[in-house]
């Protein structure tokens, strides 16, 4: 586990929080792993009826740490540089329980194309979410391709992917991928709240009826593979390259 991660057990919900602030909650190759721990270790666990996701108030995720993520990359191969990712996608992708996420603040990258992996979405009023991955001469991850059209639509989702373009929290409950946005400093009371009202629903017909209007975990992995392919080819390109010289310079000036 990482110091930058709380997981605890509250009654039939375990909470996973981000705990980085002074970087926006920036997930790091270790934080990947231990939110994947978190995850994989709830599947057969009768006692965790529930998972909440949250990065506590004023910031969800800033998503990848990208010199964590550069320098994962630097030490070997193209698998080697996605594996903590995926390996988290793979456990949002084939998990059984119902997850709740309460993003206050920014979700950025990753922090938004997870949440499409998510059964209940609570947002602050102040919560944007962008998944700038054009901008850095990369491509869509996380199954976001498929999913986000999924949910809100070819155009919005090629606005949010292709253009870059932010969306706040009033707009993401619009576009369907929010059910609830709440007063900054809130969501994680709330999570919590409608937690409670999932685990006193019967457990066997959730886990059924959840199974029922979700995408398969083999489609779902199938994109994650097929993007993670493309984003590992895209990191090695003249667009990527420059922009990620770009990040590493202003970062040196600061």
């Amino acid at each position: 586990m990482t110091d930058h991660l709380i997981v605890t057990d509250e009654g039939e919900t375990r909470t996973i929080k981000l705990r980085r602030p002074e970087k926006k909650n920036a997930i790091t190759q270790a934080m990947y792993l231990g939110m994947s721990d978190a995850i994989d270790t709830a599947q057969n666990n009768p006692l965790v009826r529930c998972i909440i996701i949250t990065g506590g108030s004023g910031v969800f995720t800033a998503g990848n740490d990208l010199e964590d993520f550069l320098h994962a990359g630097s030490a070997g191969s193209d698998a080697v540089r996605t594996s903590a990712a995926t390996k988290f996608l793979y456990s949002l992708a084939h998990n059984v329980k119902p997850i709740i996420a309460a993003v206050d603040g920014v979700a950025i990258g990753i922090g938004t194309t997870m949440l499409f992996h998510c059964d209940y979405v609570l947002a602050s009023t102040t919560a944007t979410f962008s998944t700038p991955f054009i901008h850095l001469g990369l491509v869509p991850e996380g199954a976001s391709s498929l999913l986000m059209p999924q949910t809100m639509g070819y155009q919005r989702a090629f606005a949010m992917l292709v253009m870059g373009r932010t969306m706040t929290a009033a707009d993401a409950q619009i576009a369907g991928f929010v059910n609830t946005v709440v007063a900054p400093g809130h969501t994680e009371v709330e999570a919590h709240k409608v937690a409670r009202d999932i685990c006193r629903l019967p457990a066997e017909a959730v886990a059924i009826g959840r199974k029922l209007i979700r995408t398969p975990p083999d489609e779902l992995t199938r994109r994650i593979d097929q993007e993670a392919y493309l984003f590992a080819e895209r990191m090695t390109s003249d667009e990527a390259i420059g922009a990620f010289k770009a990040f590493l310079s202003r970062k040196t000036k600061k």
